[in-house]
């Protein structure tokens, strides 16, 4: 079995390590101790090639240390990959409050080996009933006000899967978020400069101030985090789940709160939401049956029609996107020609249901389209879908939202996207030490109907040979399709090791109008190959760029899988 020997001798030495026992009910998980701690947040780093882990009894892939341990101690504790899943997620609203948050979103595809099946929950976000109309243009203004928040799906997502698949109890999931939000945990460099780029909306709320500015200065890097307030509201949802979050007193605050600050959400919205158990959408990619979130979490459903349609070239022998410009042009333009339609369907009212999107001759016809014709301008695409501008409204630090990917010893399988789904505190609003999300960001992706589900753009997806899996993953950020179209046929078609994949040049999407983000070390010849292609338009950014997103993904080989953080993130892999 290839690990990574991510604690050092140091750290643990040949012995078992110590640990820290964890008080209240259900304490048989014990907290790592300060030395393991420690070791394990000092991997929270970016940029430096990363190693790859293998195992047969269970694998977590995150984007913290501390979540994917909480994920394996899952599974040695006799819990499943639903089990880990949870575990990982929840401590990541903990840990990467930058990233995600308990009034986000949670979606999960689930692969259950006993049954060969697959299936698919939306834990997303529901606009309020009463919410006001607004222009398109208006969206990015939105998210620094009340007018941007959504009703939350996370909490109802995460019950909903661990009570029909979960092994283990809420409480012993909950214990490692409980345990790290109330004791603290160490801030590692890309919280910390969050933290720093958003302290003008974090600093005008006094929640804000007690846990990210205590004593008026920011938390340092390498100094303790202390959330006790979150603490005391997850012991409270431990005991109480739904009937607190969504019909009792949580609801009832979190209303009011928005409320006083001009958003439109009542307790009827928190009382009326439902997660939706959908069945997959599910298309090919040459000899592999692709599985994939379906709309309205319409991500995975774009990028399989991208597969698709790149399923008519042979990328094996052009070579990967990081050294052939020939498939990396023709990525570009399937990319934005799936995007593209995709925008103008959800903003005009003509959405094609999955199934009519993912037929084969239709791949065939986009297959001669995108040969024929040079990138689609995002510009262009704004103006078909009626929409002429985006009023920023709101000067951003980096998008927020975590994927994860775990399997288990049996073989099943969890691949789950749950965010923030915004720009992080991106209107100053807290809730219970924890804040309160500007999910309406994912309106600009088409306006849903008020009470309805947004739409959005996320990624959750499996690619199957057989009826077995051969890759489960994921990603989250501006280029979540591109991060998963290079990985995915860096994999599959050029024979790559996740290891490998992640740790090569990228290219992103489009930032803005900017041009399509591509990291410097792909190589002058190569840089200069794609600028003289026709309609392209490039951004040059730095290696391990963070908008790249973070390719949560496992790969199988049998009962063996395999997975590797990713650099561009503060990601790990571990094997049980």
């Amino acid at each position: 079995m290839h690990r990574r020997t991510f604690l050092g001798a140091a750290a643990l030495g040949a012995a078992a390590p110590l640990m820290a026992k964890t008080s209240g009910p259900e304490s048989q998980w014990q907290a790592a101790h300060d030395a393991q701690r420690r070791a394990l947040i000092s991997q929270a780093d970016f940029m430096g090639t990363k190693t790859g882990v293998s195992g047969s009894q269970g694998v977590a892939v995150t984007t913290h240390p501390l979540a994917t341990k909480a994920a394996i101690d899952a599974i040695k504790d006799g819990g499943n990959a639903v089990d880990g899943a949870c575990a990982a997620a929840l401590m990541q609203t903990v840990v990467e409050p930058h990233m995600t948050t308990i009034t986000g979103v949670f979606s999960m595809l689930y692969f259950e080996k006993a049954t060969g099946k697959t299936y698919y929950m939306n834990g997303s976000n529901n606009r309020p009933l009463q919410h006001k109309d607004f222009a398109v243009k208006d969206i990015l203004g939105m998210m620094g006000n009340a007018q941007g928040v959504a009703i939350p799906g996370f909490w109802g997502g995460w019950q909903a899967v661990q009570e029909r698949w979960g092994k283990l109890s809420r409480k012993r999931l909950m214990a490692p978020s409980i345990y790290y939000a109330d004791q603290g945990f160490e801030v590692h460099p890309f919280l910390w400069g969050e933290i720093f780029a958003e302290m003008e909306h974090i600093g005008i709320n006094p929640q804000g101030r007690e846990i990210f500015m205590p004593g008026n200065a920011i938390v340092g890097q390498g100094e303790k985090l202390y959330q006790k307030r979150y603490a005391d509201l997850l012991r409270r949802l431990a005991e109480e789940g739904n009937d607190y979050f969504y019909h009792g007193g949580f609801a009832e605050k979190f209303s009011r709160i928005v409320q006083q600050a001009g958003g439109d959400i009542t307790p009827e919205d928190f009382a009326r939401y439902e997660v939706m158990w959908q069945e997959p959408a599910k298309g090919k990619y040459r000899d592999y049956d692709v599985v994939a979130s379906p709309p309205p979490d319409f991500g995975a459903t774009n990028v399989t029609e991208v597969l698709q349609i790149l399923s008519h070239a042979d990328i094996g022998k052009l070579g990967p996107a990081s050294e052939s410009p020939e498939t990396a042009y023709l990525m570009f333009k399937a990319l934005d020609e799936v995007w593209a339609e995709t925008l103008i369907a959800n903003h005009t009212g003509k959405k094609v249901p999955w199934q009519q999107a993912l037929d084969l001759e239709l791949s065939a016809q986009r297959y001669e389209k995108v040969l024929k014709n040079p990138p689609r301008s995002t510009g262009d695409v704004l103006k078909l879908a009626g929409i002429n501008s985006l009023e920023p409204g709101y000067a951003a630090a980096p998008p927020g939202s975590n994927h994860l990917t775990v399997t288990d010893a049996e073989g099943n399988v969890a691949t789950v996207l749950h965010s923030c789904m915004a720009l992080p505190w991106s209107n100053s609003l807290f809730i219970d030490g924890t804040s309160i999300c500007g999910s309406g960001i994912h309106y600009s992706s088409g306006v849903p109907k008020p009470g309805e589900r947004i739409n959005a753009r996320i990624v959750p997806m499996m690619l199957f040979k057989q009826g077995r899996p051969v890759m489960a993953c994921g990603s989250p950020s501006v280029s979540l399709y591109e991060n998963l179209i290079q990985n995915i046929t860096n994999v599959l078609d050029c024979g790559m090791s996740i290891e490998e994949s992640v740790n090569r040049p990228r290219f992103g999407g489009n930032w803005g109008t900017g041009g399509r983000l591509i990291e410097a070390d792909m190589g002058e010849k190569m840089l200069q190959q794609l600028k003289a292609k026709p309609g392209v338009n490039l951004k040059e950014v730095n290696p391990r760029h963070w908008a790249h997103g973070s390719f949560e993904g496992i790969a199988f080989n049998g009962d063996t899988a395999f997975a590797c953080g990713d650099p561009r993130r503060s990601a790990l892999a571990m094997a049980v």
